[in-house]
């Protein structure tokens, strides 16, 4: 295999990589290696300069050099407190700050009363509740099957389903909570589909911690 070769292939499984990033800003830091080893690989191809890729690929660095730019001063007027901060890096490490933000600020944190019913068996609910510190009881038909702890959710099979809860959940302890109303939020996912994606991914592993939490 050449230089040649081997430049071509890196820009090749950059790009790739750049499709598995999360973070959008990695994302266009990688994009940006990616087209300057095209650059690289089209100036001394065989036959080449190969000028209009090599154009291109000068014009997406570009592009994606702006929106950097653009992201990393949004990025340094977030702000976030201990608990936020806190919330951040552990569950909803797959947002970026900005959207993070974003969620906060529909959001609206509550401390609950210990013994509290949190969710009706039968009725609807809509909102999304997330314990920051606490523990709650899941019973159904009067019989207790799981217990959420610190870092659990609360609703998101109604809000993902739209059905009336299948359970009832009540505080075994003091709460403090973070509380999305359900219609905002819907709004805010529609408009921003990487959060919904984001969101959906978060909702999955919580949902496969209760499984195996419910199962034992």
């Amino acid at each position: 295999m050449t230089i040649i070769d081997l430049l071509g292939h890196l820009s090749f499984v950059i790009f790739a990589l750049s499709i598995m990033m999360k973070d959008i800003v990695w994302l266009r830091i990688v994009s940006i290696f990616g087209s300057i080893f095209a650059i690289g690989f089209n100036y001394y191809v065989p036959g080449g300069p190969i000028w209009i890729v090599i154009g291109w690929s000068l014009v997406f660095i570009m592009i994606h050099l702006y929106n950097l730019v653009i992201l990393i001063r949004e990025r340094q007027g977030v702000n976030f407190t201990p608990e936020e901060k806190e919330i951040f890096e552990t569950v909803f490490r797959g947002f970026s700050p900005v959207e993070f933000m974003k969620l906060l600020r529909i959001g609206e944190w509550r401390s609950i009363t210990e013994n509290e019913k949190l969710v009706k068996e039968g009725e609807c609910f809509d909102d999304i509740i997330f314990i920051y510190n606490g523990e709650a009881s899941i019973s159904s038909n009067g019989k207790v099957i799981n217990s959420l702890k610190d870092g659990a959710f609360i609703g998101e099979m109604g809000f993902l389903s739209g059905n009336e809860a299948t359970a009832t959940v009540q505080s075994k302890s003091p709460l403090r909570c973070l509380v999305w109303p359900g219609e905002e939020l819907k709004k805010l996912l529609m408009r921003n589909p990487s959060m919904n994606s984001a969101l959906q991914t978060v909702f999955n592993t919580d949902l496969m911690q209760k499984l195996v939490t419910t199962t034992a």
